[in-house]
C-alpha cells in the first residue's frame, strides 16, 4: 500500500503559488515559496496532469518533461479534486479556510449536497467563500490581475467563489488564450491565469493510460511550448496543475447500493468516488466508522472528522467550514473507488477519478520556464 502524500500547505502547495508570484513581482515579502523576480507573471494550470503521470509519459510532452529535472513537484490540497484545488489557487488560504471541500460537500443544516462545480443558485458563492482572494489583495496593492478562460465559466460560482477580483478574459480557444496572455502580460507587475481544462476531462472518460490521454497531454505540452516561445523573455512563465489522476478499474469499485451495512447510520453520501464525505445521523458515527472499515479493510483510510483534521489535512478549519466536513470521512488507497450508482450513477461511467492522497493525485508539477 503506498503511503499517502500530505499536502505541504505554507511552503508548497498549489494555494502558495500566487502568494509567491506576488513576492516576485515586489508586491508582497516572500512566504514559504519562493519564486524568481520577473517584470511580470503568466500562471498556466493544467486540469489533471499530475506529476507523477507527466513523469510516466514523459515521451507525450518533451517539452514540459524536459522542465521537470529542474523543480520538484508541489502538492494539491485535500481532497485532490478541481473545485477545491482552484479555490486555494485563487485565494491563497487553506480547504478548511476557505470552505471549498469537494466536488460535492453538505450545505450545513439541510440535507443538500453543494456540487462546487455545477454549484446552485440558492447558495450566495460570496457567503460560501468570504474571504478576499489572492487575486483581490494583488489588485489592491496594485498589480494588474488577469484570469483568461471559457467564456462559460465567466459568472459561476466556482469563478465568483475563487477568483473574484480579477479582469476575466473569455478565451474558448487555445489560441485565444495564448494571444490574450501575451497582450495582458506586456504590462510591467502583471499576473495573467491560464486554465486548460481538457486534459482532465480526457482522462475521467478515457483514462490516463488511453490514447486518448496520451494525445490531448501532447496537445497540452504544444500549447505550453507555444505559450513560452510567444512571451517576452522577460515574463515568467509557471506551469502548474490542481490534481493528479489514476484509472479505477471495475475490480476496485465498491458500490455502496450493494453494501446495505455502508448505507447504516449515514444520511447523506458526499464527496467523491476517491474521497467520500459521510455525513451521519446523531450518534451513528462510532458504527459507520466499524462498518466502513470492515468493508474496505486497507483500501481506504476512514476517519473521523476530528481525526482527519488533526492531520492536517484541510489546514486549520473555521467553524463555519467544520460542518462541511463529513462525519466520517474516506480517503482511498490504490486505485479503489467508492461508487453509488444510484446517487451519482455518472461518476460510475469515469475512468479516470481523483480525490484522494496517493502520490499520482496529489504530487503536481511546478515548472518555471
Amino acid at each position: 500500500m503506498t503511503a499517502f502524500v500530505e499536502p505541504a500547505y505554507g511552503r508548497r502547495s498549489l494555494g502558495d503559488v500566487v502568494p509567491a508570484v506576488g513576492a516576485a513581482l515586489g508586491f508582497l515579502e516572500p512566504g514559504g515559496l519562493v519564486l524568481p523576480e520577473g517584470s511580470s507573471y503568466v500562471v498556466f494550470l493544467v486540469d489533471g496532469l499530475g506529476a507523477r503521470l507527466l513523469e510516466r509519459y514523459a515521451h507525450a510532452a518533451p517539452f514540459l518533461a524536459a522542465q521537470l529535472s529542474a523543480s520538484e513537484p508541489a502538492t494539491a490540497g485535500v481532497p485532490s479534486t478541481t473545485a477545491t484545488s482552484l479555490t486555494s489557487f485563487g485565494t491563497g488560504l487553506t480547504p478548511g479556510a476557505h470552505g471549498l471541500v469537494g466536488f460535492t460537500s453538505r450545505v450545513p443544516g439541510t440535507d443538500k449536497l453543494l456540487n462546487a462545480l455545477m454549484w446552485d443558485k440558492e447558495v450566495d458563492p460570496v457567503e460560501w467563500q468570504p474571504h478576499p482572494t489572492a487575486f483581490t489583495r494583488l489588485r489592491e496593492l496594485g498589480a494588474t490581475v488577469t484570469v483568461v478562460n471559457k467564456r462559460e465559466f465567466a459568472r459561476s460560482g466556482l469563478t465568483v467563489a475563487a477568483h473574484r477580483g480579477a479582469e476575466y478574459v473569455g478565451a474558448d480557444k487555445v489560441g485565444e488564450r495564448i494571444a490574450a496572455a501575451v497582450a495582458v502580460s506586456a504590462e510591467r507587475g502583471s499576473l495573467t491565469y491560464l486554465y486548460d481544462g481538457d486534459l482532465d476531462w480526457t482522462g475521467h472518460r478515457y483514462g490516463v493510460a488511453s490514447r486518448q490521454w496520451l494525445q490531448q497531454l501532447a496537445m497540452v505540452d504544444a500549447e505550453a511550448e507555444q505559450l513560452r516561445e510567444a512571451l517576452p523573455s522577460s515574463v515568467r512563465l509557471v506551469i502548474v496543475a490542481d490534481h493528479g489522476m489514476v484509472d479505477s478499474s471495475a475490480g476496485s469499485r465498491v458500490d455502496v447500493d450493494e453494501h446495505p451495512d455502508l448505507r447504516a447510520g449515514v444520511a447523506l453520501l458526499g464527496g467523491e468516488a476517491r474521497f467520500r464525505h459521510l455525513y451521519c445521523h446523531r450518534g451513528a458515527v462510532p458504527d459507520v466508522v466499524a462498518a466502513w472499515t470492515t468493508v474496505l479493510g486497507d483500501r481506504a483510510d476512514v476517519l473521523t472528522r476530528d481525526q482527519a483534521v488533526g492531520r492536517g489535512w484541510f489546514g486549520p478549519v473555521e467553524p463555519g467550514v467544520l460542518p462541511r466536513l463529513g462525519d466520517v470521512v474516506v480517503a482511498c488507497h490504490g486505485d479503489t473507488a467508492i461508487l453509488s450508482t444510484t446517487d451519482f450513477p455518472y461518476e460510475a461511467t469515469l475512468v479516470g477519478l481523483h480525490g484522494s492522497l496517493t502520490p499520482d493525485e496529489m504530487l503536481i508539477p511546478l515548472l518555471v520556464v
